[in-house]
């Protein structure tokens, strides 16, 4: 039997080289890197000290076709294929040649490396660090040379006013060597040969890249197709990657023109998404773990390979992926959502409503036939339905499940037949019971952002065409993602909180923040609103605003105020408004089932606009907005998560879990309709103090 695999050792120098020229077949750097830059820099002094850093795994390959090294440039000589290592290759070539590397917007992410060549010690650059004489700013200009390198030095830190002597100056000739020196380090490579055979090295990938980390169902599913089917692989994390940016954006990120991306106000794909929409639609599975299973096509009894049946399951993947990638259906789904009310990911309080919905839409478009326009009004009903019961969450494969085993019971171009399964599971859901006891009880929250009865309360008043609270400004436009936000304009309170905790002895910020005591207005109503007792207030903005019997009745109606509300205690009032809320919510839901939903198209969803982003954690920490030590908490009161700014800049979550970015640290927590700058705040003594406030008070940014 020939040997599967050998080790070899290689030097630093040479594994950056060859992947610089190709040689060695990486993923590029307009992947996003997922290493913290705190990593990076224990890479390099374990390094620097002769500790060891763990093996390398290739894959050698005769012939990939033409494939892009790491560097961007386009080769035809790709030897080895990277199976294990792929974090410690893309650090130690980005760090060492200054390169930069993608976050996970896709943004262009620097790692650099700071060095002390009087204690020897790495860090993550920071601003504090650049300006030292004390520290090598960027140690990429040490491997360059380290003659200039130590030159350069030398000439900063005298400049700075201090002495160096010459011994100093000799020891420092010596460190500087010795630092350049790292290019020799040698890694121990394992090569798997490459007469191997691609179903074994499909399981070696799978168990190299499961060890030590916690992967999804999706993780093996891609593994398995970097093996079997690249080009696949490559069309998904296109699309993925894509969909966070606009077409001028996604042409420099891929070096090739994009005329058209998925990208859309509701949602940031993942590759993970696309498998499920691809394995749902294509195996008619919703369980990652029985698709890969299907894929793998091994004996239970025996182990051993059905070669016929894997590739008929590749077969019907490769099939599918066109359905699934589709721009006029992913491009008409998002319109479909559009009439539902939702303007914006906020208002989706889980990510896979929206995977799961898209299947539903796929389903009806090119399996049942049925017609745009109707399924237009269904699939907002189905988006809207799942998002208020919670329908895909918790056990959301084995609901999904279930949603394809009742229309695969159709028969192809069923239109009818799949409209009435869907009318069925809508109105089997949504009974009047549900309206008036389940509604009402799923508002008793302080979770506003997540909370899924309200976010759908929301799209009702858009579905609605409401107004703000005593506003004559729309709803519709307060939430328009296209539009860019105006300060002060927000949910308040109808009960004030000052007024709760000063009349009403109330201090459970749970109990003042219920979401059934907020309404959307600007921060004037607010203002006039002050802390004053209801009874006081809402006389005033009567007098002030409602001179319009018919608009002040529409008031009431869309913002369910209780007759004589401002005279009810708080706990009545809240059980009265939640009531209410409910009828709006059934009330649109109708307006949405008759097909008068929301009309609302957003043409930025293909057009190439101009969007500022957000400015990144290091960001903030570098113009002094966050400082280390500084303790970040959720903006919303009801959840509890421990988080602290480290010395190096990074988010520390419950002090295990490291983020160089706040979105990564909020979607470890579960927040997935919300950016991490708009979920984190910062404490103060006097309170929580948004970071997006923060921001929007920094001259830096403005």
């Amino acid at each position: 039997m020939n040997a599967i695999f050998k080790t070899v050792s290689w030097q630093v120098g040479s594994l950056v080289s060859s992947v610089e020229n190709g040689t060695i077949q990486l993923p590029d750097l307009q992947r996003p890197f997922v290493w913290p830059a705190t990593k990076v820099r224990d890479l390099f002094d374990s390094m620097y000290r002769g500790y060891p850093v763990g093996e390398l795994m290739f894959w050698d390959v005769s012939a990939l076709g033409e494939t892009r090294s790491i560097s961007g440039k386009d080769n035809m000589g790709a030897a080895h294929q990277i199976v294990d290592g792929q974090q410690r290759l893309t650090s130690l070539y980005a760090a060492i040649k200054g390169q930069k590397v993608r976050d996970e917007n896709y943004r262009p992410k620097e790692i650099t490396i700071s060095f002390n060549p009087f204690t020897e010690r790495f860090e993550v650059r920071t601003p504090a660090y650049a300006k030292s004489a004390d520290w090598v700013e960027d140690i990429s200009t040490c491997f360059t040379s380290p003659l200039a390198a130590h030159r350069a030095f030398v000439r900063r830190y005298t400049a700075s006013g201090k002495d160096l002597n010459e011994e100093m100056d000799d020891q420092l000739a010596d460190v500087f060597v010795r630092l350049h020196g790292l290019q020799n380090y040698l890694f121990d490579v394992v090569h798997i040969q490459k007469e191997v055979g691609k179903r074994t090295v499909a399981d070696i990938f799978v168990r190299i890249n499961s060890e030590g980390v916690s992967l999804k169902a999706y993780d093996y599913i891609l593994t398995w197709l970097s093996v079997f089917w690249p080009d696949g692989r490559e069309e998904i994390e296109d699309f993925a990657r894509n969909s966070r940016l606009h077409p001028a954006h996604a042409s420099e990120v891929s070096g090739q023109r994009v005329a058209w991306t998925a990208k859309n106000p509701y949602l940031d794909v993942e590759t993970g998404h696309v498998i499920r929409a691809l394995v749902a639609i294509g195996q008619n599975r919703a369980k990652l773990a029985d698709a890969y299973n299907a894929l793998q096509a091994k004996d239970r009894v025996t182990g051993m390979v059905d070669a016929e049946r894997q590739q008929r399951e590749l077969q019907l993947l490769s099939n599918a992926l066109p359905t699934v990638l589709n721009p006029l259906h992913w491009q008409e789904f998002i319109r479909s959502i559009q009439t539902a009310g939702f303007r914006s990911r906020r208002g989706i309080t889980s990510s896979t409503n929206i995977v799961s919905t898209y299947v539903f839409f796929l389903l009806g478009r090119t399996r049942y036939g049925v017609d745009l326009q109707t399924l237009r009004t269904l699939v907002g009903r189905w988006l809207f339905m799942s998002q208020l019961t919670a329908r895909y969450t918790g056990s959301g494969e084995s609901q999904l499940q279930k949603d394809l085993d009742r229309f695969a019971e159709l028969r192809p171009n069923d239109s009818v037949g799949f409209i009435r399964i869907a009318d069925e599971v809508i109105a089997n859901e949504l009974t009047p019971d549900f309206w008036a006891y389940r509604v009402p009880d799923a508002l008793v929250t302080s979770s506003m952002s997540l909370s899924p009865a309200y976010q759908c309360y929301l799209a009702a008043l858009n579905i609605l065409d409401a107004d703000m609270f005593m506003l004559r400004m729309s709803v519709r436009d307060w939430m328009d993602p296209s539009l860019p936000s105006v300060k002060g304009v927000e949910g308040h309170h109808l009960f004030p909180r000052s007024y709760q905790e000063k009349v009403l002895g109330i201090t459970d910020l749970k109990r003042i923040n219920q979401a059934s005591n907020f309404a959307p207005t600007d921060w004037d109503t607010n203002i006039l609103i002050s802390d004053r007792n209801p009874s006081e207030y809402w006389p005033q903005l009567v007098a002030d605003r409602g001179a319009d019997a018919g608009w002040l009745a529409k008031q009431q109606y869309w913002h369910a105020l209780p007759e004589n509300w401002e005279s009810l205690g708080y706990d009545d009032f809240l059980q009265q408004r939640r009531r209410l809320i409910a009828t709006v919510i059934r009330d649109a839901f109708a307006r949405l089932s008759e097909g008068k939903g929301a009309n609302i198209l957003l043409p930025a969803i293909v057009e190439d606009i101009d969007v500022v982003a957000e400015p990144t954690l290091a960001e903030l920490v570098e113009r002094s907005l966050l400082s280390a030590g500084d303790n970040l908490d959720p903006v919303d009161p009801a959840w509890e998560v421990d988080a602290t700014i480290s010395d190096d800049g990074t988010l520390v979550i419950d002090g295990v879990h490291v983020f160089d970015s706040l979105d990564e640290a909020a979607y470890h927590v579960g927040v997935t309709n919300m950016s991490g700058l708009e979920f984190w705040a910062l404490e103060t003594e006097n309170g929580l103090v948004p970071l997006t406030d923060i921001v929007q008070n920094a001259e830096v940014f403005v």
